[in-house]
């Protein structure tokens, strides 16, 4: 393996590009999951008004975990499958595990997605440490033993 000195460290310019990528795809995968739902829920709104809050967020929290869990499933099997989510190949960046410089095998890919969703849920603090530590690493990758490189 490397020295994680000498790697070729994904900017984060890339590293952001790719998140908002893969937030539009998966945004995409979820519009088409929840159509049927999405169609009921805002054909009955007619005014944005309280009720129309509340009824939109009730939407969110009967489907919170699912949305979640596709955040997962798509992170979680295309890191483990090549180390790209679709946003990091358009950037030409991918994922390694510090420790083999291969890709992530399948526990730190889950670990690594599972980590997101806190990280983004808590204003993406978990996200800003990239800008701080000297292999831009996220709050997942740093406890993934992950890194996101040039590739």
């Amino acid at each position: 393996m490397h020295e994680p000195a000498s790697l070729p460290i994904a900017s984060i310019q890339k590293r952001i590009a790719s998140f908002v990528i893969d937030d539009l795809v998966i945004s995409v995968f979820t519009f088409i999951i929840f159509y049927d739902q999405f169609s009921e829920v805002f054909s009955n709104i007619t005014v944005v008004d309280q009720a129309a809050i509340e009824t939109i967020n009730a939407f969110i929290a009967q489907n919170i975990i699912v949305i979640f869990a596709i955040k997962i499933i798509y992170h979680t099997v295309l890191v483990w499958q090549n180390g790209m989510t679709l946003g990091k190949y358009l950037m030409k960046i991918k994922v390694i595990d510090l420790e083999t410089g291969k890709v992530p095998g399948f526990s730190k890919a889950f670990l690594r997605a599972s980590i997101r969703i806190p990280s983004e849920v808590l204003f993406y603090l978990g996200f800003l440490m990239a800008f701080f530590v000297p292999l831009k690493q996220t709050l997942h990758d740093k406890l993934s033993h992950c890194v996101v490189v040039d590739g």
